[in-house]
């Protein structure tokens, strides 16, 4: 592998070599960064050593490294544990965590990092797999002061390339869209699975079955963009089919579900969402009017 010349290239420490963290090194190595790595468990770090990173002895050493510094650890409890003692070593640095969290910590370490630590701070997601970084797939999302993130802005896309994007200055906005996705994700994933356990009675396989539910993922995301709008305008035209109609199909679902010996709780759980939003006065309305029922914010 051809590596780019490092001297046109702002230094970079990364705090944290689990999966993602040796991606997000490796990334920035092959773009020619400067690179300054630590993780607790140093052994982690030694492909990376041999592609020309610098293990810091210590965090204090890694973050006093370089300008900026990307953080990829478990949780936000983890970063202020490792941070917290560092005291003026921040002074003057852009600290760029890629942790996963809620909106709230993402709000609280920013006022914590800025206030004590004199660090310039962005929250940020990465809406990718470690093998995604650095190529077209990977998309990544920045959230915090703007001018931070136009300072390095450079360096961060040798991360996300075209996927790289800044949102707002809201600190907790990367994080609120992580969360958001990743239950569109589970959403889908977990329809495939009732659907796969539900051929699976009849001897067809999950690969056979596969290319087909693609095809339904592929016509959902038409009915995304036709909701989106409905949603904002809070009007939830029929333009498909009622809620009725979406009430007795997912019935179907329960039964068969039952019937087979195959784990009904996901149809239950939706039929409930629906039968209550049909109760709300919504049985003519289209799909799009469940939103209300996820603003509710209810369980009983």
């Amino acid at each position: 592998m051809s590596y780019v010349n490092a001297a046109d290239r702002a230094p970079v420490t990364v705090v944290g070599l689990g999966l993602m963290g040796q991606a997000l090194a490796g990334a920035l190595l092959d773009a020619g960064h400067p690179t300054t790595v630590w993780n607790r468990t140093a052994g982690k770090a030694d492909r990376l050593v041999e592609r020309g990173a610098v293990l810091a002895p210590s965090v204090g050493d890694a973050v006093a490294a370089g300008p900026l510094v990307i953080v990829c650890v478990t949780d936000y409890a983890v970063v202020r544990e490792l941070f917290e003692p560092l005291g003026g070593v921040l002074d003057g640095k852009v600290v760029v965590n890629l942790t996963t969290g809620t909106s709230a910590q993402a709000r609280e370490t920013a006022e914590w990092v800025t206030r004590s630590g004199g660090a310039g701070y962005l929250d940020g997601a990465v809406m990718a797999v470690p093998a995604d970084i650095a190529t077209d797939a990977a998309v990544l999302l920045y959230s915090g002061p703007k001018e931070h993130f136009a300072e390095h802005e450079a360096t961060l896309r040798a991360l996300g390339g075209a996927g790289t994007t800044y949102l707002d200055t809201d600190h907790g906005l990367s994080a609120l869209y992580d969360l958001s996705l990743l239950g569109i994700m589970w959403g889908i994933l977990n329809g495939f699975l009732q659907g796969a356990a539900l051929l699976g009675t009849a001897q067809v396989k999950a690969t056979t079955f596969a290319p087909l539910a693609n095809t339904m993922i592929n016509v959902v995301t038409e009915y995304v963009s036709a909701y989106a709008p409905q949603i904002d305008a809070g009007e939830y035209p029929a333009g498909d089919a009622t809620m009725t109609v979406h009430q007795e199909a997912m019935a179907h679902l329960v039964e068969e579900s039952e019937t087979l010996g195959v784990n009904a709780e996901l149809p239950r759980f939706l039929k409930v969402l629906v039968d209550r939003a049909v109760t709300a006065g919504h049985a003519g309305s289209g799909y799009a009017a469940l939103i209300e029922q996820f603003r509710a914010g209810t369980s009983g």
